[in-house]
């Protein structure tokens, strides 16, 4: 294995004689999902401390940024790439006030903020591990490109990272890959590697502590997928809730999937839970709930909101159960409430507003789960070359590190990049599942969305602290 210190040119000179497989023996197993043809071009996804960097954009730059981006344009999770790439394009069209990429294909793109061109190689990983890694090997050895961003798989983010940015010394802004390990693991985070983008310690810390505080649930039980994403969850969910008072009777993994849930939540209902949380994907949820809705249960699912994809589902779910529905209906189901990430009507301020309009006029739908990690991770990426006056990958990610970016759907200055593991904290909000009003109907296509926010957890109690057996990176 090459060490992590190798300079860019020798890994580039290493890898011509070696190719791709040398340097697959060095990593694990095939990427693992979490939630979510190739690059032919055609022109057309507390005891924190950081410095904070200022939020006024001094010094200018001239030139260009070359971005290879990886994201999963094809595949059942094609979804989850769309909104990362129209997330980042709608980004830095707020940033050069100019219209966003319209497109969700592979290929080159160039954009302009100011006097900087931003030229965005788009790959398609088809959601593995094995080819965001070829890919991103190509666009580092073949393209050239200055940076990387992108991945809604956290394994395929974690085999980039591992064989490609490490090695190749090339900033990497991570996201939507959501497991808390990529930047909590000292195995994977690193000087040239940042995220915007929320996690899974997010949604923990946040709902967790919603339901320790604000809800009458001292019991729980708990689900996961048995991969990166769903031990995720579970994990970081049983630490905020032992924390915080809750008794965790249980906890159980299962495959994506899993159809088999009767038995399960009987097991649930004997121990005395008074909630479960679920850490589970589209392939998962609609079962459980169907099984949950049509059983006789006492506790209540609590969890993370996820994308529309899945909201499609499960309010189709909802239907089947309980009729047309009505926000008393759903509670009465005891369904939620649910932290979220982000979506669209959770934030109040002008660059939201600006955010939904150009993004529901360019794509159709209104911005979802991810798109405002990946906007963020977009704005960040300008104003380092703005505040850096440069174009250079190096010096992108050192401006980048203990960065409050200034221009942010959950409104101005509300990320910040920590500087011990360049993971940005920003606030997350809990809210109930309700009908779908008819004022979003046209671009929400499910039958259920989030109420207006029940609570907002500032972003100062939202990430994993720099103390604390959870974090095990120290940049």
């Amino acid at each position: 294995m090459v060490d992590d210190s190798v300079s860019r040119r020798r890994w580039l000179t290493a890898l011509g004689g070696a190719g791709v497989a040398g340097l697959a023996g060095c990593t694990g197993g095939e990427g693992e999902q979490e939630t979510t043809t190739d690059g032919t071009t055609t022109e057309g996804d507390s005891g924190m401390t950081e410095t904070t960097a200022t939020t006024t954009e001094q010094a200018t730059a001239s030139g260009a940024v070359k971005i290879g981006v990886l994201q999963p344009t094809s595949s059942d999770l094609q979804y989850y790439g769309k909104q990362a790439l129209w997330g980042f394009y709608s980004g830095l069209a707020y940033k050069g006030d100019t219209d966003p990429i319209d497109s969700a294909s592979t290929g080159t793109y160039t954009t302009s903020v100011g006097d900087v061109d931003y030229e965005l190689v788009v790959r398609d990983t088809q959601f593995a591990a094995d080819r965001a890694q070829s890919l991103a090997t190509d666009l580092v050895q073949s393209e050239d490109v200055d940076m990387l961003f992108g991945c809604a798989s956290s394994g395929a983010a974690n085999r980039v990272i591992n064989t490609v940015a490490k090695q190749a010394q090339v900033p990497y802004m991570v996201g939507p890959a959501a497991s808390a390990d990529v930047t909590a693991s000292g195995e994977t985070c690193g000087d040239l590697v940042f995220r915007a983008s929320e996690n899974t310690a997010m949604d923990a810390r946040s709902g967790g502590k919603y339901v320790a505080e604000e809800t009458d649930v001292s019991s729980v039980y708990l689900f996961g997928a048995d991969y990166s994403f769903g031990r995720a969850v579970v994990n970081n969910y049983e630490q905020v809730l032992r924390e915080e008072g809750v008794e965790i009777l249980d906890k159980k993994f299962v495959p994506q999937g899993y159809s088999e849930w009767e038995g399960l939540l009987d097991n649930a209902q004997d121990a005395g839970a008074e909630g479960i949380v679920g850490g589970f994907t589209v392939a998962t949820l609609p079962k459980l709930f169907t099984a949950f809705l049509n059983g006789d249960y006492d506790y209540r699912v609590f969890g993370g909101l996820a994308t529309r994809i899945t909201n499609q589902v499960v309010g189709q779910t909802l239907q089947k159960a309980l009729g047309d529905l009505t926000a008393e209906k759903i509670a009465d189901a005891k369904l939620g409430p649910f932290t979220t990430r982000y979506h669209w009507n959770q934030y109040e301020n002008d660059i939201n507003a600006e955010f939904v309009e150009t993004y529901t006029d360019t794509y159709g739908v209104v911005p979802d789960l991810f798109t405002s990690g990946c906007f963020t991770a977009a704005s960040a990426i300008s104003q380092a070359v703005t505040e850096s006056g440069s174009t250079e990958g190096a010096d992108i990610a050192q401006a980048l590190r203990g960065m409050t970016v200034r221009d942010t759907p959950k409104g101005e200055g509300g990320y910040t990049f920590q500087e011990y593991n360049n993971q940005a904290r920003s606030a997350m909000t809990v809210a109930d599942l309700v009908p779908t009003s008819d004022e979003w109907a046209d671009n929400w296509d499910a039958a259920v969305m989030p109420s207006e926010p029940l609570s907002t957890i500032g972003k100062d109690k939202t990430t994993i602290p720099a103390e604390g057996n959870q974090m095990g990176c120290s940049l």
